[in-house]
């Protein structure tokens, strides 16, 4: 697979790692991403390098978007640090961007004159940061003054190299494909998967975390329970096919959620039997469809091996047909629209 390019993201976060390192923080920051464990872990590590202990009802300020203006901010800024060598300011969910014509040129002014002693840093989580160039002298005092760092979800192998750290702080060791197996049950943010390994860590008996381990304690995400299924489906396993679904409507899982996990494993499904016919490995299949794990590109390749390309196309445009006949068809059963389906694809109706 080809190496990925170096994105300014990635330099801006190696900045700031850089930077914590070396005590050289800057004035301005903007954090935006959805790994949002790094993020707070950061903002921690900020606040350790900054201000003292015992100093930080002086010097440390939280400031809601919802309630935030430029005036607020302004004196928040002026306040000198007290018994500290800079003061920390957290700005949550403003949207600097949206704020009025007026409210941006006064805080263009402000960013791109902030003291020494002052370091700010605009956190971004329920509301997204979209910067617009075209609000020039905004966007210039950003680009200017500030850093823009991304926490974006980790890659694989540091995701991989992480879990194996955490369980190591428990006392215990797993192996990278009990690891890789766990991002893929339990999804690729650490906010998740911090919470899961604290669990596993409890209930393992031995030094060695195992499959079964994971599996007794661990809650999966339903992307995972829905790949379960398909995966039951394409080895023929139709009770065990049927017995997550049963659990999954159990559980109050809406019928059409349901639906739209299986049409995209289904399109993975059909994408991996493309690779098989193509000479593709499951890294191709990894890159097409994002895929932080390499568990689930592996188990959709096998199952593909047990269908031809014209049962997963079949399999794939029955699925988008019962999608329209759930969102379209006055008084439908969704749940039996979903149950009619599994029958029919587990029944065949083209060869395989």
């Amino acid at each position: 697979m080809a190496k990925r390019p170096e994105k300014k993201t990635d330099e801006a976060y190696r900045k700031l790692k850089k930077d914590l390192s070396a005590g050289t923080l800057g004035s301005l920051y903007i954090f935006h991403g959805e790994e949002a464990y790094l993020r707070d872990y950061y903002l921690d590590q900020m606040k350790a390098k900054l201000i003292p202990a015992g100093m930080e009802s002086f010097n440390y300020h939280l400031l809601p978007g919802k309630t935030l203006t430029v005036q607020k901010l302004a004196e928040t800024v002026d306040a000198l640090p007290m018994m500290s060598p800079r003061t920390l300011l957290v700005a949550e969910d403003y949207d600097i961007f949206k704020a009025p014509e007026a409210e941006r040129n006064l805080m263009a002014q402000l960013l791109s004159d902030l003291p020494d002693y002052c370091c700010l840093v605009f956190v971004y989580d329920t509301v997204p940061y979209k910067s617009d160039a075209r609000m020039k002298k905004l966007a210039g005092a950003i680009k200017e003054h500030g850093q823009v760092v991304q926490f974006a979800r980790q890659a694989q192998n540091d995701l991989v190299d992480w879990i194996g750290r955490r369980f190591r702080a428990q006392g215990h060791d797993i192996d990278t494909a009990d690891a890789q197996y766990l991002i893929f049950l339990c999804g690729d943010l650490m906010n998740g998967l911090i919470s899961e390994i604290e669990k596993i860590g409890a209930y393992a008996k031995n030094r060695r975390v195992t499959r079964q381990d994971i599996d007794a304690v661990a809650i999966p995400v339903i992307d995972a329970v829905v790949f379960q299924m398909t995966d039951a489906l394409s080895r023929k396993n139709f009770d065990k096919a049927f017995s997550v679904l049963n659990d999954l409507l159990r559980l109050q899982q809406a019928p059409i959620m349901i639906l739209a996990v299986l049409g995209k494993h289904l399109r993975q499904l059909y994408t991996a039997r493309i690779a098989l016919e193509t000479g593709r490995s499951s890294r191709w299949l990894m890159e097409l469809w994002g895929m932080r794990s390499t568990y689930p590109a592996d188990k959709l390749m096998e199952g593909a091996r047990r269908h031809n390309l014209a049962w997963c196309k079949h399999a794939m445009g029955r699925c988008a047909e019962t999608d329209l006949a759930m969102k379209s068809v006055a008084g439908a059963d969704a749940k039996e629209l979903l149950i009619s389906l599994m029958l029919e694809l587990s029944a065949g109706g083209v060869s395989c």
